[in-house]
């Protein structure tokens, strides 16, 4: 009997030992599972508004997105780069906080020539619902281009934009851009446009932030010396939260010639600049690409605190593209997948986040 109550008493604490020991060991993976859990953009920072020449966080602290842009969501090139694990990979391991969703309109296959509107505008669904998952912020883009003349299209972007904004009138994250680059018209037609798309966006959606294009190809006035957009007071009037679109390409002389200036000009009159496209190649795509541009860009960019959105995600066979052509993954990219451009782009990321630090 002794015997027998002693054997169930060890058996008892060697039990009880086991038990104790599985849960000391099964905590330390709760507790990385814990430490995995990501403080999303979007979660720290809020919805977004403009304050002055400043883009601010919900707390009213200056916030700058440092986004990627698809290529054109219409083509081979651009739409397979719209998957959750992409983003997830831009968030998580480049420092990105925004997505830029371009969808051309009059190329080929776009929305306004052919492509189908249904397909187009479920690549723009499923691309907001990744970037909301992953707390991102996301720029809608309506991606003119050879139309040039936003007035084209104008019927067509007044109807894709009232469905956008009726169905994110809630969320926090969203950014409207409603032409990207206008070009061969003046500012006054720009406005003209823009004021009827935002009278639409703002019927349903009142808060988020709406970019406009600026003149010529989103150079912010007609030429190198010309500064239209700055130079009107309140370019857009009756609303709030608006913002203008600046874009570069590193490798284009007069970019680099007449651009900074036209930036500074237009933060001094109290202009909210976003530079929603930019790239380290010639404005072609392809080329040479400027690290040394580039890089005089970004500081100037950083310590203006304006955002910026580089051009693109694609492994198409040109310069600008961040991902080598021989790349056939479309996440989860290793630095030898990427291209050189997109991996100096992703190394100056992934500093500007760590320079943050808790301000990211």
């Amino acid at each position: 009997m002794k015997g027998r109550k002693l054997r169930h008493r060890l058996t008892a604490l060697l039990l009880a030992f086991a038990m104790i020991f599985t849960a000391v060991a099964v905590q330390p993976n709760c507790d990385a599972f814990a430490a995995t859990k990501v403080k999303t953009p979007v979660a720290t920072h809020g919805r977004l508004s403009v304050k002055g020449a400043d883009l601010v966080d919900a707390k009213g602290k200056k916030f700058q997105l440092r986004g990627i842009s698809t290529h054109g969501i219409n083509w081979d090139v651009g739409y397979p780069y719209v998957n959750k694990a992409a983003f997830k990979t831009l968030r998580d391991d480049w420092g990105v906080n925004a997505v830029r969703l371009a969808m051309y309109t009059s190329e080929y296959n776009g929305y306004c020539a052919g492509g189908s509107k249904a397909a187009l505008r479920n690549q723009i669904y499923k691309g907001v619902k990744y970037a909301t998952d992953l707390g991102m912020y996301v720029i809608i883009d309506w991606h003119i281009l050879s139309d040039g003349n936003p007035m084209t299209q104008v019927a067509e972007a007044r109807r894709f934009f009232a469905t956008m904004a009726k169905k994110y009138k809630k969320q926090k994250n969203i950014i409207y851009e409603i032409c990207n680059e206008p070009n061969g018209c003046d500012w006054k037609i720009v406005k003209r446009y823009a004021s009827q798309v935002i009278k639409v966006i703002r019927k349903y959606d009142k808060k988020a932030i709406v970019v406009v294009g600026t003149p010529t190809w989103s150079q912010l006035g007609s030429d190198g010396t010309h500064n239209e957009v700055a130079d009107n007071p309140n370019p857009i009037k009756g609303y709030k939260n608006i913002m203008y679109s600046l874009h570069f390409y590193a490798n284009e002389w007069s970019h680099n010639q007449y651009l900074p200036a036209k930036l500074a000009y237009a933060r001094k009159k109290g202009i909210a600049v976003i530079v929603t496209e930019f790239g380290m190649s010639a404005a072609s795509g392809d080329g040479g690409i400027s690290k040394a541009y580039t890089g005089k860009w970004l500081t100037r960019l950083n310590k203006a605190n304006v955002s910026y959105f580089c051009w693109s995600l694609s492994n198409k066979n040109e310069s600008c593209s961040l991902l080598s052509s021989k790349t056939k993954k479309t996440s989860r990219w290793k630095t030898t997948e990427l291209s050189a451009a997109g991996r100096y782009i992703r190394a100056k990321y992934r500093a500007r986040k760590k320079a943050l630090g808790s301000r990211a």
